[in-house]
């Protein structure tokens, strides 16, 4: 049940990897008032290491038991995930365990970045995708087979063309971040994906679908609408793009019961 204090309509409690710069700010971008955000910060890898497969394998398989405590703390109504590729590099049954993990533990519902962007594409009705990330090679590979286990098939996509470190993933600059959406983009694709909770994707919703005219769904944005949407809290926001925009009457989709069965 949501806080029914005079400050806050609701609280969401928010993982987020320690050398992730962006994600809190878009979070106080894209808030709604009256929606406090509240963060707990995520080890288990190397800030010195680019942030490949084993390394975000092994922030997704780090112990949550310490941070969910503290998060747990501030009585959110919302708990949130906020890394795509670590469990990306896990796989959808990993995503769904650690989801119901922090919502035993930390007594609040819980919304992954990786499980989110399945929401937001199923709410659009969207199965074709274009797909970007600043992730190396490999990882685009595992969020590309993540999504075709939810019926999501990946038409065209675009790598960065250069291999990344934390500092470099957060530091891409939303022109960055529009030129890769772009280079992803074709004409079989029905909506871009835009897969990075640490890169300035959220500046660039407006413009991008203003340029393709395509739904641009982002791990922030989704993340948000989707906790959001649990909340019944309403999503109009200009600036987050056709997703926020999109009809609330429905009810929250269960994706886990839309997927496949993976290798």
């Amino acid at each position: 049940m949501m806080n029914s204090d005079a400050r806050t309509q609701a609280r969401i409690g928010v993982f987020v990897p320690f050398t992730n710069t962006n994600l809190e700010p878009d979070m106080a971008m894209m808030c709604p008032p009256r929606v406090s955000v509240h963060f707990a910060r995520l080890g288990g890898y190397d800030a010195h290491e680019i942030p490949d497969a084993h390394q975000m394998a092994a922030l997704g398989a780090a112990d949550m038991e310490e941070p969910i405590r503290l998060l747990a703390g501030v009585q959110p109504d919302v708990m949130i995930y906020g890394c795509t590729s670590a469990t990306l590099a896990h796989g959808p049954e990993f995503d769904r365990d650690l989801a119901t993990r922090i919502w035993q533990h930390g007594g609040a519902y819980t919304v992954t970045a990786a499980g989110a962007l399945v929401h937001a594409l199923t709410h659009m009705g969207a199965t074709r995708i274009a797909f970007a990330s600043p992730y190396v090679s490999v990882l685009n590979d595992q969020a590309i087979a993540f999504l075709h286990c939810f019926g999501i098939e990946t038409v065209s996509r675009a790598d960065v063309g250069e291999t990344l470190d934390n500092v470099g993933q957060g530091s891409m600059t939303p022109r960055q971040v529009f030129d890769l959406g772009k280079q992803a983009d074709s004409a079989a694709a029905d909506a871009i994906v835009l897969s990075c909770t640490d890169m300035r994707a959220v500046e660039v919703i407006s413009a991008l679908e203003a340029d393709t005219g395509k739904p641009v769904i982002t791990s922030n944005q989704a993340m948000l609408f989707q906790a959001l949407r649990y909340l019944k809290l309403p999503t109009a926001h200009a600036a987050l793009g056709r997703l926020f925009g999109s009809d609330l009457s429905a009810a929250l989709e269960d994706s886990v019961a839309n997927r496949k069965e993976c290798p």
